[in-house]
């Protein structure tokens, strides 16, 4: 099994996805199902049909976030070097081109949200950060066209 790295806030979060749907979410469709099942013919119950649906979503996730947790190489931040860029660092870049800074800390990708400024190690910017120290250039060949940035600091 291939392991997947995350910091321990990224693992508790899928924990309590887990436990919510395990407690809460598979509790209460059980309940919808049994409580459509006594409105009749199931074969033209639309509330039936929903919950059953919902019930294939809900052992979905709960085996998906199973598997998750079990691959998950929890990596603490603070015990790494802070002379390049690794996972779980903070980094701080400027566009060559428009002299923007941005911040951003990358993250395994079950952690990754760009509203954030939380980035996959596996999306393209984010491997293309990896390993790089101050001063080095991060080239990104993105849809709109080729990027350029400039690692300024590691946080």
């Amino acid at each position: 099994m291939e392991k997947t790295p995350i910091t321990m806030r990224g693992y508790e979060t899928l924990k309590k996805e887990l436990e919510h749907l395990k407690r809460v979410e598979r509790p209460a469709n059980i309940k919808a199902i049994e409580e459509a099942r006594a409105h009749g013919d199931l074969s033209e119950n639309a509330e039936f049909e929903a919950a059953k649906n919902r019930q294939s979503f809900i052992e979905g996730r709960i085996g998906e976030l199973g598997y998750k947790l079990a691959s998950a190489d929890i990596i603490n931040p603070d015990e790494l070097p802070k002379d390049r860029a690794v996972f779980g660092c903070t980094v701080l870049l400027e566009n060559i081109d428009t002299g923007e800074e941005i911040k951003y800390q990358l993250v395994g990708p079950d952690e990754s949200d760009i509203e954030k400024k939380r980035i996959s190690v596996s999306s393209p910017l984010g491997q293309a950060m990896i390993g790089k120290e101050p001063g080095d250039e991060v080239k990104l060949n993105a849809p709109g066209g080729k990027r350029l940035y400039e690692l300024i600091e590691i946080l």
